[in-house]
């Protein structure tokens, strides 16, 4: 399995769509900062036949530190799951 980087996404955009390197970035990257503020926010996020995105609330728990055997206290968190629609 490879990687993609973002660079690669907006290369192929470009080329499928005949835009603008430039405009196909500026949507890109606005895209991106509209997905984080909206997950920063706790919203869920539903892209139909792609999948989604929503924040989950991680309780607080207990773990033992293997070297040392301690009982640490890990703090509640939230996370982001993502939930693979149809492809």
């Amino acid at each position: 399995m490879a990687t993609t980087t973002k660079k690669e996404i907006i290369d192929r955009i470009a080329q499928s769509t005949q835009m603008h390197r430039d405009q196909v970035r500026l949507v890109v990257k606005e895209f991106l900062e509209q997905l984080v503020n909206e997950i920063g926010e706790g919203n869920r996020l539903e892209f139909r036949e792609f999948g989604v995105f929503e924040v989950k609330e991680r309780p607080a728990r207990r773990a033992q530190n293997p070297r040392t055997l301690e009982k640490v206290p890990v703090p509640a968190k939230r996370v982001v799951k993502f939930k693979v629609g149809r492809l």
